[in-house]
This record gives C-alpha cells, sequence and structure tokens, in this order.
C-alpha cells in the first residue's frame, strides 16, 4: 500500500477554514491513521524523538522486513513524506504547519474588516511564524550536520562532507559576500511581518524546495577560522559533484518551475492546464477547476505543470465572488510552488477587495506594500492588467479606499519608434496627406453593424455560383434526398454527443482528473452536431487524414468558444463605441486629421478606459489539445452517421453501414488513420449540385474597414481571434518574443498593416459572369478554370485474377488506376476551391468589403481570409477591383497598356516606350478581346496570365472610348514588379555593381533579365564541354533557354539547394517535347552545376554573403540556440525550426503521432536552422521595403496593397509609387544592416563564453563569436542610382 495513502486525508475534507479545533479534529478522526494524529496533534514532543517512537506507531502498516539497511531506509523515506505531505496540508483546510505541531486557526468574530478578512490575516500571521520556524530549523541543520535518523554511513559521510567543504567556502567569501539568509520566508497578501518565535530544540529542517535552496544550506552557517589550501575552482567543483550525489536520492524534490513557452519543456502541459480551468470556468464548474488545480499542487511531480496563470486564472474566479479568504489561500500556494506574485496576482487580490464592501483599509495597504517590495507599482496594474468587465473598477475602488483621490494615471507620451527609417515619418507630418474613403460617417457605422452581425452568427450561408444551373428532376431527387438525410443524422449525433458528455462526466468524477469534459460544454449541443455535419459533406471522395479533419474540427470549436468569451466581457458595446467615434477619421464627411488609424484607437481607448481591456488574454489551446476535442467529434460521426446500404438501389438487400470508415493508408513510410466517405455519399453530394454552401465569418472578406492593429493581441476582426504572426498550430515563441518587444518599435509594422487592410475593393461583375459561365460549363484547364469531376479520366476495370493477364500487364493498369485515382483527386480540389473562391466573389459582388491582413514570422504580409483574396490565383486577381476609382489623368492609359503588355508575358527585354508601341500596333486585337471575349478572336487566351489580361482590355477599352480619357474614373490596380527581387537585395547589401547591373539596380536603356544572361553562360560552359567531347553537353544542343533555368535563378536566393534545383530543371526538360526522355537525370544533374557555377561568377558578394549568413546559423544552432534576428523596421523574429518530437495522442479511435517541430525546449534542427535563415533574413528585408513604401505611399494619399514585391496602385499615381519605391529601397540599404545584424548576433550568442578555454565547447564558441563579427566585404556601389533606375520595378 502507497505510504501516500496511509497518510493521506479523506477526500471529503471541505477545503475552508473550520471555526473550532473540536469540530475538526472529530473530521479527521474518522479517516486518518493513528500516526498522522498523532504527529499532528501532539505539539508538546519534541521533533527530535527516537526513531522507535515512530516506529511503533506504523508498525501495523509497514510490514516488518528482515534486511536491516532496507527498512532504515524506508523509514527515512516515510519521514521525507509525512514532511512533503505537511507542506501539502497549509494549502487544504489552512492548518499552520510547524515540524511536530499543527496549529488550527480559528475564526474570530466579525469586525470592521467584514467576514474573512481576519481571518486572512491570522493566516497569514501563522504562516509567517511557521515560515520563521522552517528558517530556524534549516539554519539549525546549516550549522549542526545531525541527521534525522540513524541512517547508513555513505549517507552520513557525504552530509559531513558537504558540510565541511561549505564552511571551508564560505570562509573564504566572508569579506565579499553578504551574509547569507537561509529559508524562505512565506508572504500573503496581508504583508505582516511575524515576530521571532522559540522552536523546540532539535527540530528538523523541511526539506528545501529547490537546488538554489539546497545550495544556500551549502553555504549556510559562521565559517570557522582557518583555511585550506586547495584552489576554490576545485572546492567549488567537490561541492557541486556532492550536492549532484545527494540530489540523486531527494526524490520529494520538487522540479524548477519554468512558465509556458520558450524553454519550458512541460509548455504545452502547462497551456493545457490554463485552458482546462479556463474552460471550467466558462461552462460553470468552478469546484472542478479549483480541485484540479489542488490536485496538482499538493501532487509535487504534477506542480510542474501549474505555471502562475494557472493560480491567476483561480484568483479571478474567487475575486469575482469576494472571497478574500481564497485569495489568501493562493498566495500561500505560490510561495509553496517556487512562483512570484505578478501584476494579475495582485490585481485579483485588489479586485476582491474592492468587491469586498467592508475591506479594511489595513489589509489593502499590506497588499500595497508587498506590491511595492517587489518592485511594482499600482500604476502598473492598471497599465500593463488585461482587465475583464467591471475588474477595473472595482481595482479603483479598493484604491480609493486608503487614497481617496486616487486616479489611475493616463500614459499621455507618445513613444517613437526607435528605427531610424522611421523618425521623420512619424515626427514630420506636415506634409502628410493621409486618404479618407469614399464614405459617409454613417455607412461607415452601418457597414460595421453588418460586420458585428455576422461575426456574431459565427457562420455565413451562400448562395454556390453552381445554383444558376438549370436543377433537373434527378438534381432535385438527390437534394431531397440529402435533406432527409441530415435531418436524420442531427438527432442521432445530437443524442450521442449528450452520452459521450455523460461518460465522460461520469468518468471524471473525480473532479481533479483532467478529461475533454468541459470543452464540450463550452458550446450549445446543437453547435458541435453542426460542425460535424458541416465537415461531412467537404470531405474529399479519396478521404481526409484523420489529423488534419481532428484539427479543422478542432479550431472551428475554438474560434467559436473564442467568440463567446469576447461576447460575455462586455468587450463588445466598448468596441462599438470606439468603432464609431474612429469611423470619424475615415469618412468622406469629418475633417481631415493626422492621425495614423491605430493612434486615433488607441487615443478613443484611452478616454474610455473604464470597462474591460479590449485585447484579450485568453489562452491560446495547445495543438494537442485542439486534435484531441476534433478526434472526439470525428469519432462520434464515425459511430453514429450511417445510411441504408439499398438508399439508391431499392432492390438491394436493405442494412445500415457506416458513411463514414477509419482506414490506415501509408504516406511516406509512414502508417497515416484516414477518414474515407462510403461512395454512396459522395454520389449524393455530386448528383445534389447543393446550391448553399456554409462559411465561417471570418472566411469571408469585412464588410467594413477592419479594427486597427494597436498591439499583438488586438487588431482586424471585431470578435473572431486573429494572430498578429502567423506561426505552427502550437508554436508559441513568436507571439512571446512580439510581447517583450518594446510596443513602440512594432508601431510601423502594425501601420502598415493597417494601411494594407484598409484598402476597400470591389468585383469586376462583367469579368466575373464570363468566368462563372466557363465554370458551369465544365471548365477549362487552358485557362485555369477547373473542370468538374466527371471530366476526369475514367480508371480502366480489369480483374486482378485474371489468368489472361501477364504481371506485367497487371502492374501496369494497377499504376493506370493509381494515376487515374490521383487525377480525380486533384481535380476534385482544384475544383472545389474554385467553387469557394467563384461562390465568396459573387455573394460580395454589389459591395464594398475589405481584406484585414496579418503576417509570416519573416514579416511578410497576407491577407487574412484564406479563400478569396489579391493573393490567389490570375482568375481571383483578375475579378478585383479598386473600390476608390481616381481619374486616368495625362499618362495613366500609357499605364494601363503598358500593364497589359507585362500581362502578357511578351517584350520582358523591350523598353517601356517598345512596350507601349507595341500595345499601340495590336489595339484592334484588345478591343476585340473586351467586345468579344468568348465568340472572337480570343486573343488573350494565348498569353500568360489571361484573365488579368482580358480585364485590362476591358478596362483599355472603356478609357479609350470615353470622351476624354484623361478624366476616366479607373478603379483598375496597376502592377510594378521587382526584377528578381531576392538577388537585388542581395546585390545591395554587397555592393555588388555587376550583380546590381544584371538586377537592373544600375539606370539601363533596356530591362536587364538576369535569367537570360544566367542562360547564356551556361550555353558557354556547355559549349565548352562539348567541344571537349562530353556526351551530355552535346545532347543539350539547342535546349538550353531561359525558361529551362529561370525557376532555379530565383529561387536559389531563397534558399533552394542543388538537389531541389535539379528537380526544377528535370521538370522543365520534361516539357520540352522534342527533348530525349532517357538523358532528363543526366541533363538536368548537368544543368544544376552549371547554373549554380554560372550565378557565383555572376554575384560574388552574393555568394560570399549567402556563406557568411548559412555559417553562422550553422554554428549558432549547434551551440543549442535558434537563430534571431531584428529587421531595420524593429520587427523581432525567430526562426521555428527545432527537432521534431514525437508526441502520442490516444484517441478512442486510434493512437495518434503528433510531430512537434515547434518545441522551444528541443535542440535546433541545424540544417534548417542554416538552410533557412538566408532566405529567411532576405524575406524579412523585402518586407521591410514594403512597409517602408507603404507608409510612404499612405502619407502621400496613395492607395497601395501589394502581392510581397509586387506593388499595386492606381494607373494615375504609378509614378509616385515608383518614386517612393526607389527612395525607401536606397533608404533601407543605406542603413548598416549586415553590420547591425553582425552586432545583435554577438551580443546575443557571444556574452557567455564558457570558462574551461580548453574545452571543445570553448573553441566552437570561440570559432563562432569570430564569423559573427566578421562582416562580408562590401563593394563600391553607388545605392543612389537606384533612383534612377526604370527597371527596377516595372
Amino acid at each position: 500500500m502507497s505510504l501516500l495513502r496511509l497518510c493521506a486525508f479523506s477526500r471529503s475534507l471541505p477545503g475552508r477554514v473550520l471555526s473550532e479545533k473540536h469540530a475538526l479534529t472529530q473530521r479527521l478522526y474518522a479517516d486518518q491513521c493513528h500516526f498522522c494524529l498523532r504527529r499532528r496533534s501532539d505539539g508538546n514532543r519534541s521533533a527530535g524523538a527516537p526513531w522507535a517512537v515512530f516506529r511503533r506507531n506504523v508498525s501495523a502498516c509497514i510490514p516488518k522486513k528482515q534486511d536491516t539497511k532496507k527498512r532504515t531506509w524506508e523509514q527515512t523515506q516515510l519521514v521525507d513524506v509525512l514532511e512533503a505531505r505537511i507542506q501539502q496540508l497549509q494549502s487544504d483546510v489552512l492548518v499552520e504547519v510547524k515540524h511536530s505541531e499543527v496549529q488550527f486557526v480559528r475564526t474570530p468574530p466579525s469586525e470592521r474588516g467584514g467576514p474573512g478578512v481576519r481571518g486572512i490575516r491570522s493566516t497569514a500571521r501563522d504562516s509567517g511564524v511557521a515560515a520563521k520556524e522552517m528558517q530556524d530549523s534549516k539554519k539549525g541543520d546549516a550549522e549542526r550536520p545531525s541527521l534525522r535518523t540513524n541512517p547508513s554511513r555513505w549517507m552520513e559521510k557525504l552530509k559531513k562532507e558537504r558540510w565541511t567543504k561549505s564552511r571551508k567556502l564560505q570562509q573564504k567569501d566572508k569579506e565579499s559576500e553578504p551574509e547569507h539568509r537561509t529559508g524562505k520566508s512565506f508572504k500573503t497578501i496581508s504583508g505582516t511581518q511575524p515576530a521571532p518565535r522559540a522552536t523546540t530544540g532539535g527540530s528538523k529542517g523541511v526539506r528545501a524546495g529547490s537546488s538554489r535552496d539546497q545550495k544556500q544550506v551549502l553555504s549556510g552557517g559562521r565559517p570557522p577560522s582557518g583555511g585550506e589550501g586547495d584552489s576554490r575552482e576545485a572546492e567549488l567543483v567537490a561541492v557541486e559533484e556532492l550536492d549532484q550525489r545527494l540530489n540523486q536520492w531527494d526524490s520529494a524534490r520538487p522540479e524548477p518551475l519554468l512558465e509556458y513557452g520558450e524553454g519550458s519543456r512541460n509548455a504545452d502541459s502547462q497551456l493545457g492546464m490554463c485552458s482546462y480551468l479556463e474552460a471550467c470556468i466558462f461552462s460553470g464548474d468552478v469546484q472542478r477547476a479549483h480541485s484540479c488545480l489542488l490536485y496538482h499542487h499538493r501532487n509535487l511531480s504534477r506542480r510542474k505543470v501549474l505555471p502562475i496563470n494557472a493560480y491567476n486564472i483561480m484568483m479571478r474566479v474567487w475575486a469575482k465572488k469576494g472571497s478574500l479568504n481564497q485569495i489568501g489561500r493562493l498566495f500561500v500556494m505560490l510561495e509553496e510552488a517556487g512562483l512570484k506574485p505578478n501584476l494579475s496576482s495582485y490585481c485579483a487580490a485588489l479586485e476582491c477587495m474592492g468587491r469586498h464592501g467592508s475591506c479594511s483599509p489595513r489589509v489593502i495597504n499590506r497588499c500595497l506594500q508587498q506590491l511595492e517590495e517587489e518592485g511594482l507599482s499600482v500604476q502598473d496594474v492598471f497599465r500593463d492588467c488585461v482587465f475583464r468587465e467591471d475588474e477595473r473598477e472595482m481595482v479603483l475602488r479598493a484604491m480609493q479606499v486608503v487614497q481617496p483621490d486616487f486616479q489611475p494615471s493616463l500614459d499621455t507620451e507618445a513613444r517613437i519608434c526607435s528605427s531610424p527609417l522611421m523618425q521623420d515619418f512619424y515626427i514630420k507630418r506636415d506634409e502628410a496627406h493621409y486618404p479618407k474613403m469614399g464614405f459617409s460617417l454613417a455607412e461607415l457605422r452601418a457597414r460595421f453593424e453588418q460586420q458585428l452581425a455576422m461575426e456574431q452568427a459565427d457562420t455565413i450561408t451562400i448562395d454556390s455560383v453552381e445554383a444558376s444551373k438549370p436543377v433537373t428532376e434527378h438534381m432535385a431527387k438527390m437534394r431531397e434526398l440529402l435533406g432527409l438525410l441530415r435531418t436524420q443524422w442531427h438527432p442521432v449525433l445530437l443524442q450521442a454527443f449528450r452520452d459521450s458528455k455523460l461518460v465522460l462526466a461520469n468518468n471524471g468524477q473525480k473532479s481533479w482528473k483532467m478529461n475533454l469534459y468541459p470543452y464540450l460544454c463550452l458550446l450549445e449541443e446543437h453547435e458541435y452536431v453542426d460542425i460535424m455535419l458541416q465537415s461531412l459533406v467537404r470531405l474529399q471522395p479519396n478521404g481526409e487524414s484523420l489529423l488534419i479533419l481532428a484539427k479543422e474540427l478542432g479550431n472551428k470549436v475554438y474560434n467559436k468558444y473564442c467568440i463567446r468569451t469576447k461576447a460575455r466581457s462586455l468587450m463588445l458595446d466598448k468596441i462599438t463605441t470606439i468603432y464609431n467615434r474612429y469611423a470619424e477619421l475615415l469618412a468622406e464627411d469629418t475633417e481631415s486629421s493626422k492621425h495614423l488609424p491605430r493612434e486615433r484607437w488607441a487615443e478613443l481607448e484611452a478616454g474610455l478606459s473604464s470597462g474591460p481591456s479590449l485585447p484579450c488574454d485568453d489562452t491560446q489551446w495547445p495543438h494537442i489539445l485542439v486534435v484531441q476535442v476534433g478526434a472526439h467529434l470525428v469519432d462520434l460521426m464515425v459511430r453514429e452517421v450511417k445510411v441504408h446500404s439499398n438508399i439508391l438501389a431499392p432492390a438491394q438487400e436493405k442494412k445500415l453501414i457506416p458513411v463514414l470508415y477509419h482506414m490506415y493508408t501509408f504516406r511516406s513510410n509512414r502508417q497515416v488513420g484516414f477518414i474515407k466517405p462510403h461512395p454512396i455519399l459522395m454520389h449524393i453530394l455530386s448528383e445534389a449540385m447543393e446550391t448553399k454552401l456554409t462559411f465561417d465569418s471570418y472566411v469571408m472578406p469585412m464588410l467594413c474597414p477592419p479594427v486597427p492593429w494597436t498591439s499583438p493581441k488586438f487588431g482586424t476582426y471585431i470578435l473572431t481571434p486573429t494572430k498578429l504572426m502567423r506561426s505552427v498550430d502550437g508554436a508559441v515563441q513568436h507571439s512571446q518574443l512580439l510581447e517583450k518587444c518594446p510596443q513602440e518599435d512594432l508601431h510601423a509594422v502594425l501601420d502598415s498593416l493597417n494601411q494594407l487592410g484598409n484598402c476597400a475593393w470591389k468585383i469586376n461583375q462583367p469579368l466575373l459572369d464570363i468566368i462563372i459561365s466557363i465554370f458551369n460549363a465544365k471548365g477549362s484547364e487552358k485557362l485555369d478554370v477547373p473542370p468538374p469531376v466527371s471530366e476526369a479520366p475514367q480508371s480502366p476495370r480489369f480483374n486482378p485474377r485474371e489468368p489472361s493477364l501477364s504481371l506485367a500487364e497487371k502492374a501496369f493498369l494497377k499504376r493506370e488506376v493509381a494515376k487515374c485515382r490521383k487525377k480525380q483527386a486533384e481535380m476534385h480540389s482544384l475544383r472545389m476551391d474554385a467553387l469557394y473562391k467563384l461562390s465568396i466573389a459573387n455573394h460580395v459582388r454589389d459591395q464594398v468589403f475589405w481584406f484585414p491582413h496579418n503576417m509570416d514570422f519573416r514579416g511578410r504580409t497576407y491577407p487574412c481570409p484564406p479563400y478569396f483574396n489579391h493573393l490567389g490565383s490570375d482568375v481571383t486577381r483578375a475579378i478585383l477591383l479598386f473600390a476608390e476609382g481616381k481619374p486616368l489623368g495625362r499618362h495613366g492609359l500609357d499605364w494601363l497598356k503598358i500593364h497589359l503588355v507585362n500581362l502578357t508575358g511578351l517584350k520582358k527585354s523591350s523598353s517601356l516606350a517598345e512596350r507601349l508601341q507595341y500595345a499601340n500596333s495590336i489595339m484592334d486585337d484588345i478591343l476585340d478581346s473586351a467586345d468579344n471575349p468568348l465568340t472572337g478572336k480570343q486573343w488573350w487566351t494565348e498569353v500568360d496570365e489571361p484573365w488579368q489580361a482580358l480585364s485590362c482590355c476591358m478596362e483599355i477599352a472603356n478609357a479609350s472610348r470615353s470622351p476624354n480619357h484623361t478624366q476616366y474614373i479607373s478603379h483598375f490596380p496597376v502592377h510594378q514588379d521587382g526584377s528578381c527581387n531576392g538577388l537585388q537585395h542581395y546585390a545591395a547589401l554587397g555592393r555588388d555593381v555587376i550583380g546590381a547591373t544584371s538586377v537592373n539596380l544600375v539606370p539601363c536603356k533596356v530591362p536587364q533579365d538576369v535569367y537570360s544572361g544566367v542562360a547564356q553562360q551556361v550555353e558557354e560552359f556547355r559549349s565548352r564541354d562539348a567541344e571537349k567531347g562530353l556526351k551530355i553537353a552535346q545532347v543539350l544542343d539547342g535546349f538550353i533557354n531561359r525558361k529551362v533555368v529561370k525557376q532555379t535563378v530565383m529561387t536559389v536566393v531563397y534558399g533552394v539547394t542543388r538537389y531541389g534545383g535539379r528537380l526544377q530543371i528535370e521538370k522543365r526538360l520534361r516539357e520540352i517535347e522534342d527533348f530525349p526522355k532517357e538523358y532528363v537525370w543526366d541533363a538536368s544533374h548537368y544543368l544544376v552545376h552549371q547554373v549554380f557555377s554560372s550565378l557565383k561568377e555572376m554575384f560574388t558578394g552574393t555568394r560570399e554573403i549567402q556563406d557568411w549568413l548559412t555559417e553562422s546559423a550553422r554554428l549558432i544552432s549547434k551551440s543549442g540556440r535558434s537563430v534571431e534576428w531584428v529587421t531595420p523596421l524593429g520587427l523581432p523574429i525567430v526562426q521555428p525550426y527545432h527537432r521534431t518530437k514525437n508526441t502520442v495522442l490516444k484517441s478512442s479511435m486510434q493512437h495518434v503521432n503528433l510531430q512537434v517541430s515547434y518545441d522551444a525546449s528541443e535542440r535546433p534542427d541545424t540544417v534548417k536552422q542554416k538552410n533557412a535563415f538566408p532566405p529567411n533574413f532576405i524575406h524579412s528585408l523585402d518586407s521591410t521595403h514594403m512597409m517602408l513604401t507603404a507608409l510612404h505611399c499612405y502619407s502621400a494619399g496613395l492607395t497601395f496593397v501589394s502581392v510581397h514585391d509586387c506593388f499595386w496602385t492606381h494607373a494615375v499615381t504609378v509614378d509616385i509609387m515608383n518614386k517612393v519605391c526607389r527612395e525607401q529601397f536606397v533608404a533601407l540599404h543605406s542603413q548598416p544592416i549586415l553590420q547591425e545584424l553582425s552586432n545583435f548576433l554577438v551580443q546575443k550568442y557571444g556574452s557567455k563564453p564558457h570558462t574551461d578555454h580548453k574545452n571543445k565547447k570553448f573553441l566552437e564558441f570561440k570559432r563562432m563569436v569570430q564569423l559573427l563579427a566578421q562582416v562580408p566585404q562590401t563593394g563600391n556601389f553607388d545605392l543612389q542610382k537606384v533612383k534612377e533606375s526604370t527597371y527596377f520595378f516595372s
């Protein structure tokens, strides 16, 4: 029987303070062993009593052993267990523990402080006494190496030796180190200082809670006279070795506690604990949350999963109930766990005191005193804490009890981004012309109400573009059948869901046991069923992996839960009030302002400080929890959703069969769980062609301007949760890095995202109708309109047991079947993607809408809606227009024509004048394409980007036919694309003259084509090798061109390897019909080598910088740390590549193996870190250039959006945007980027050298620091020439 179980309290013991010692003793007497009772009640007995007394008390419980040493060890362990249990009692029934006695707290009569307040003070006073006694006992142990029992000789020898060494060390540190204070005093919210109290002689010290406390004991006590001849370093090593050997036997010592996040091996467990507590509280089951916290706190091995946020969550609950007693208990528990109360802890305590109408000012003052002792202030509470509902008012009420005139100070100091690139932008605003939107104030407020209604509904149902098809009798029958099945499945799933909840609730009768039950109570039951049914009809014919499907369902539950949380916290009213006033900044019928959107929102929020805080601090669910919730729903679907086997063929046998099947398949030699729909379901869905599609609200574009980003935790949607920085599911290091960053350094990044999100869009309706007509007419692969699956090639039918077929024929047929199935799956995926995009576009065809933006971890920006946005394919880009129109002006029509030629892919090496001349020469084809897109000559179908070209043809036709084309109002976006932008940044970094010329950083009469240059260089190498008789060089004669090498040249700057480059070239060679296919492998291997050699010759500086970045990342990751850097705009970046850790999720269907590569506690993945650093660093620079361009275009009143290194604006403002683009590129690269990167890396990774200079690790460290400090040499290219380069962006 477990020793802990022998001495455990009864689970029925209530967790509140009992008023009488006699009543408590009677309750304890029922279930406790006599040894525990005597241990708790006999306060006069000396703690140094001989072991024989204790042995007699427990001899009936512990079996007698023949081995004397083993019995002595067990007895020692029993004392350890009892002492650990005594510590746990403090958080159970508020009994205050001394090592040999238990003092019970009596509740005094109610006084001015109100019920429970004096009880908390008494508790705090007694806690301080107990802590003092622990100090005394620890000090006694340090000064006299006596043992609590009669241990084995080796243990006694080790302890004496450790004590002797520590005394010698302290003698040497006497003059240089202050006197050590052993032990740790408990702090409670009352902050009283206990008076010293005499303790019984020979009392034993409680076991230290951490290795830090043990080291204090090692150095404690008064040093004796005299010294040793041994060196200090050797003595330190000896003491550490002894301490390590002793710690191996210290099984009761808790592990060091880390906050969840970077570096914590318990990050997911800690996030899961906080999520569980919040889910319990949200669903109203506070007792379950409280019991779970107490259980994990008492169990030392489980306490590591309790971060301080877990305690703070419970503090908030008890603060709402005004239970100051419970707050005090949680403060004591924090000290026991070795955690330090933070601002949220004190905020909860003050809130509780504010709700407690008769709280004594003395108690509040003690809380404030302790707050100041921790180096915090009340102003920090009001400035940094996240408030919900009326928490802020309650804290303020508590403050005004002791300081009637207290008011929190408003942070009115304007903090400017520290980046030198942004100093003038924020300070010099006299010439700024921030644009207005073409809507009145009333219209913007009405649009906000529409968006709010859509987000509150969570989902939106729209018409499918297939609804325009004529409905046949068979189609109507299938739709009716599908509707009938849904009505049958809904109650079945609902009942199964209720039954599963009941089972989980009964399994969790031990309220401390964590399971999925709270997460199944967050939403209405029918909402879970709706989520399951929606995912059911979206399955692909070939099925979906269990992991992906579970993740999708789990995320839907989490998003709905977040929306409910925000609505409950009273945030909605505050957001509505602020937005209605914020709209005045954007409306065209209001006065202009020099405020940026972020600044105006922050100003309004500061002025309306009452009520909840807008940034939300809800815990993000860990990835494994999201999958676990989703897997539970998938399991219900597989088990409960069934259909009759003869539903399509009534003549067959009637029996119920599952609609979904759980099966296994192999992917890359790994067995993967798969959920596959029955062919009956897929046949019904394909034949029904339903006219309705249901999406989550965040999938749709916003119907009003997005809420501006004001912090990493607040922006874009009104209620839907959105991350500022996208990351892998479960990764938290990015968000933590943003929170640690000074907020003013993020202003430029936030303002650029707000500028991109404030661009209003509308639909090009004539073009959309043409695309929908082709989509419903079986599509067109040539025009990138996916055909339906019915057009897919049919799989050959054959009998594998047919004797007439040879083995080779059977193998061939099997391969053909596999190819057909793969093609069908691809066509289905593409068809559904196009269906979603076109249906969403058709739904908003008569509206103006916005795309809120966020970014990835490198700073590259993306629209939040996943399906329909301007980063999509040629089709989606073609049907998007700026909602705001501007006159073409003098050169606008010319820019439209040049843009059309750019879209054709022709005349890439021609000047702008030659492109314009070519456009004028084909005006007949342009007008014919605009007037008869499907019945004319269809010139537009032969170009690179056909749909965008057709849209541009229509715009040119309308403008040229207008009475005055300079006054024609154009909504068309004109693009300016960078010329191999990655190489442009490399050439600018290295001041490489040859490289800069190749990528158009130098003014030229015609654009330089780096791809053609590389192809020409490769051809020279090939000719030379062919003359030498190399066979593959002779075979490649006439086949090397720009298209073959373009993709490899484009991606080599972004880290493509020779292997990846070979695959790219192989694909291009296979597309050439005349090339002999038997030489594809040899030719691609030869060409990739020649391409890399050509780039090395043409871009010498680029290769040196790339090699320096790669080797730096390799050494940094080899030292055990991830690569971090800060962009020139101040955005902190960390590479999330770590060694993969396998986590097994045990569900009722199967064990899901989650491969986690984002765990920051794992060592970095050296290969990924070094290969990714160069391209990621360049991506961070091109995103910085884009953001600078966006901000200065906004300041100039331009409409601006981007697709990474492709910038869009109105035709009339192309010249202005080009000027801004070049100026900001020069300003960016005028900064010492590489030197600042080197300084940052040296400061971050070179500040902690190893002490042993002969150690191998020290040599590696020295080599790393030397490399980081050696910035590659640069050339003498003049950056100012970029301002005059016409084809830098064109």
